[in-house]
């Protein structure tokens, strides 16, 4: 892909996201175009259809949480790895959670080979991430992939509903609390 193609589809996919977000499912290829800086036909030329644009939308935001999962694979302390992750994930998905909503009302499944992949890295990094933290003993015996999933999720959609960042940042502290294993 040409490089002037390659940074349209780029806009085209962070303007759907901030129109999404902003708009909702309602929100119209025309207004994306305009957002991203590009006519519609552009838009159509990336993305047959608005349900794979959403699509297209969900496996880059997947795809964007699996590169910061794996980059605090790395990180010397794994528990703030862990912890910037999470920070992370709840500041850049609140408000997010409209895409979702946004990809169920227009009847889409993004199941495609893309959002696969991406859900098996972000899965994988994380659960490494989890491994290097239960290894240093900062993490509880019985906290999975499936739980820490469900908090992630959770602590996301709280924040979508507490404009207060600093009640944003005790909850999360609360629940970084209660992944430490019991004291003695």
């Amino acid at each position: 892909m040409r490089a002037d193609a390659q940074r349209n589809r780029a806009r085209l996919l962070a303007a759907a996201e901030e129109v999404i977000a902003e708009r909702g499912a309602g929100a119209s290829t025309e207004e994306i175009a305009r957002a991203a800086g590009v006519g519609v036909g552009t838009l159509f030329r990336h993305f047959p259809s608005k349900e794979e644009l959403l699509s297209a939308v969900y496996a880059a935001r997947l795809h964007d949480l699996a590169d910061r999962a794996g980059e605090m694979i790395g990180a010397d302390d794994p528990t703030a790895g862990l912890r910037t992750l999470l920070t992370y994930v709840v500041q850049h998905c609140a408000g997010r959670n409209t895409l979702v909503a946004a990809l169920a009302e227009a009847g889409v499944d993004p199941d495609d080979e893309s959002t696969r992949a991406a859900k098996r890295a972000y899965s994988e990094a994380l659960a490494g991430l989890l491994d290097r933290t239960r290894r240093a003993g900062a993490l509880r015996a019985d906290v999975g992939l499936p739980e820490l999933h469900a908090l992630i999720v959770g602590a996301a959609r709280a924040a979508e509903i507490t404009p207060d960042p600093q009640v944003r940042a005790r909850a999360l502290a609360v629940v970084l609390d209660g992944l430490r294993p019991p004291a003695g």
